[in-house]
């Protein structure tokens, strides 16, 4: 290991001192570089917080076990079933409660702009603490009057004054198809790709604004599980037990994955998003051999003169690898930088969940490392057929 160490400083750095003597090439290649970086980082922020935005929900649910049906696509995408499974469900073993939710997309009218938009509302029993969130839970008195819901303070678009008026005290109310209803109460949960924010009230106010649904029809069956007893064990119970062609039964880890699944391979925005890290590496690499494969140019006679002096391809192809390596990591400096400031810009602006991650962070020096190497093995092709004979 010494005697590898007094090598490196012994060794004359040649690929650094061939990219530093051309500075204005230099610039231009860790620009592209750091362009490459800053769409990778942004597609995967986006994509990350596409998972993270869609299964919010899925992650504060109290229940051990979740009842969908089978023909649910997602959260924002819920079929019903019959109620009678929950009451099926309550004679296995090791079940201790159930409880129904009803989950729904609607349009409702902005208490302060009075535009329309999408939001998600949600409604459960009352009497029954559901989500693991403390400022619903702090409410639930609340929504248990007639057309009264609580209102998410993280939902995308203008409602400052609106958000300040409930905060003094004061209740704000709007239309929902014609109907009017009393926002009265504040929580965070965020927006999402699929839905700007989100209301919360009773199964009956929920009912009241979807009409066509049945009360005997749920879109999300709670299970709780007594004391001693495993999850996975009583969901395997359950599965047999209950119609396989009516609902299917999920663990709230097996919930949360199978949303994000869901946004993983059926959306075609996860694809997308997927797509455009693969392009931002492709226009790395392209970016990268230009530049190598222009140093090799400039440099072909001087190279030919070191394989006349005695020096083997490997030695100037270690150059070549040399100044790829430089490239990737003076690049990724300011293209690790830049998405900082992005991800707060659109974090402002979307209230969308995207931060930087050290996972992230790495995986993206990896794949700048990765299309730098790839460049480099793509220009030393030329240099290995150098032959001092024709140079000169």
């Amino acid at each position: 290991m010494i005697g590898l160490i007094q090598e490196l400083q012994r060794r004359t750095p040649l690929g650094w001192l061939q990219l530093s003597h051309h500075k204005s090439r230099l610039l231009v290649a860790l620009s592209g570089i750091a362009f490459a970086d800053v769409l990778m980082f942004m597609q995967l922020g986006f994509q990350n917080a596409l998972y993270d935005s869609n299964t919010r929900l899925n992650s504060v649910l109290f229940a051990d076990i979740v009842l969908m049906s089978t023909q649910s696509r997602n959260t924002q995408n819920l079929s019903t079933f019959s109620r009678r499974r929950l009451l099926q469900a309550a004679d296995v073993p090791g079940v201790k409660s159930t409880s129904a939710m009803y989950i729904g997309l609607f349009t409702w009218k902005n208490p302060q702009t009075h535009r329309k938009t999408t939001l998600q509302a949600i409604g459960f029993n009352p009497e029954e603490p559901t989500l693991n969130l403390p400022e619903v839970n702090a409410q639930l008195d609340k929504i248990k009057l007639p057309d009264t819901f609580i209102f998410d303070r993280a939902t995308r678009g203008e409602y400052k004054e609106a958000l300040s008026q409930i905060e003094a005290g004061n209740t704000v109310t709007t239309e929902v198809d014609k109907r009017t209803i009393t926002i009265d109460g504040l929580f965070k949960l965020g927006s999402s790709f699929a839905a700007d924010g989100t209301l919360i009230s009773s199964d009956d106010n929920f009912l009241r604004i979807f009409p066509r649904q049945l009360a005997g029809s749920i879109n999300l069956g709670l299970i709780y599980i007594q004391p001693g007893y495993d999850p996975k064990q009583v969901a395997e119970v359950l599965k047999l037990y209950l119609p396989k062609e009516d609902v299917k039964v999920l663990t709230r880890e097996e919930f949360i994955k199978f949303e994000e699944d869901y946004w993983k391979q059926e959306s075609p925005i996860g694809f997308i998003f997927s797509l455009g890290v693969t392009m931002g590496f492709l226009v790395g690499v392209i970016i990268v051999y230009q530049v190598l494969s222009t140093d090799v140019n400039a440099h072909m006679k001087e190279y030919a003169t070191f394989k006349a002096m005695g020096y083997r391809n490997l030695y100037l192809l270690s150059v070549i690898f040399e100044e790829a390596i430089i490239l990737a990591l003076l690049g990724f400096i300011p293209g690790f930088a830049v998405p900082l400031g992005l991800y707060r810009l659109t974090r402002n602006a979307t209230d969308l969940p995207i931060y930087m991650t050290a996972a992230r962070a790495l995986t993206v020096l990896f794949l700048t490392i990765l299309m730098c190497s790839i460049s480099g093995a793509i220009a030393t092709r030329k240099l290995q057929s150098a032959d001092p004979a024709d140079m000169f």
